[in-house]
């Protein structure tokens, strides 16, 4: 039987993290090459190839690196893979995959995963994920989905999913939406079709700056005040429950969304901003008048990706259309 391609790349991270001495704590240094091994499986599905293209805590990761990334496993598909596999830590795996999904206009699936125990921990949840992740990169009804990111035996959408716990090991979950999958005994099975999804084109450059600052009780104003100062072409805002900042905030956002694209998300870590419900200095009514922009049900940090990107294709002009879901 002729065996379909698959593409995988290491990037680091937990899944990849051991002690090289016992008391220290863990760092990556498991190869893809070796993760691989761990997975015996594989070899009955798919036709593998591993790279490993970086060895990195995933908090170290950049844009530019992304992008890199992206430029391989696009190359990956047009080779004939059937869908790619990357894997790397889970800190920043929300931004990664939504960055991602921006960008692969492919129909071949893209799938990100990860581990929240280190390769050598005990009851290691690193090669379970990476062969969930590969049956859903190998499955024909996970084509044209965009990005998603496989873990704990549930399968998220990039635009959805978010890191909502620190160490255990049900660490990801998609608020108000839920997963939009499971794999069941081996079996990728999807609760809903796939969705619309707007592919923006790579960026032309990439030294654009996007700040994100979180409101809190009784903060003051200056970092807001010297944003421009401070060379940033954008500015995203953690605001309270449904996007809402002090007056004083309110009074320096008017003055910045003049100048820079500003956009206002919710700290709260579920649910979406409003658009007409409060009417007080500060809420959502208002900072619309001022010229701010309300972030929906994107919450802060994916916010910050997607002005990055739309900066870097001096395309901030279309902001609201990315923002209406």
């Amino acid at each position: 039987m002729d065996l379909p391609k698959l593409a995988i790349a290491a990037l680091g991270g937990t899944v990849s993290m051991q002690a090289r001495n016992a008391g220290e704590g863990v760092i990556p240094t498991v190869s893809g090459e070796t993760l691989l091994a761990c997975v015996p499986e594989l070899a009955t599905l798919a036709r593998v190839s591993v790279e490993t293209l970086g060895l990195l805590p995933s908090a170290s990761l950049s844009f530019e690196v992304l992008l890199s990334v992206l430029s391989w496993a696009k190359y990956q598909v047009e080779q004939g893979a059937r869908g790619v596999v990357i894997t790397q830590g889970t800190d920043t795996l929300e931004e990664t995959a939504v960055f991602f999904d921006y960008l692969w206009d492919c129909d071949e699936p893209l799938v990100l995963t990860g581990a929240m125990r280190s390769a050598k921990q005990a009851g290691a949840d690193g090669p379970a994920n990476l062969l969930d992740a590969c049956r859903v990169a190998l499955a024909d009804s996970s084509r044209q989905r965009g990005v998603q990111v496989v873990m704990n035996g549930q399968i998220h959408q990039a635009d959805c999913v978010r890191k909502t716990d620190s160490l255990a090991l049900q660490a990801f979950s998609s608020p108000v939406f839920g997963p939009a999958g499971l794999l069941v005994e081996g079996v990728v099975r999807y609760s809903r079709p796939p969705a619309e999804r707007r592919c923006l084109p790579l960026p032309q450059h990439t030294t654009q700056k996007v700040a994100l600052l979180e409101a809190s009780l009784s903060a003051d104003t200056l970092l807001l005040e010297n944003i421009l100062k401070l060379g940033y072409d954008g500015l995203v805002i953690a605001g309270f429950g449904a996007g809402h900042v002090s007056a004083s905030w309110a009074e320096v956002i008017e003055q910045l969304a003049e100048k820079i694209p500003v956009i206002v998300a919710t700290r709260t870590g579920s649910g979406s901003t409003a658009q007409a419900t409060y009417g007080f200095i500060g809420s959502e009514m208002d900072l619309v008048r001022k010229g701010a922009h309300m972030a929906g049900f994107l919450c802060p940090r994916k916010a910050r990706v997607l002005l990055w990107l739309l900066l870097g294709g001096e395309r901030q002009h279309e902001l609201a259309r990315y923002l209406t879901t």
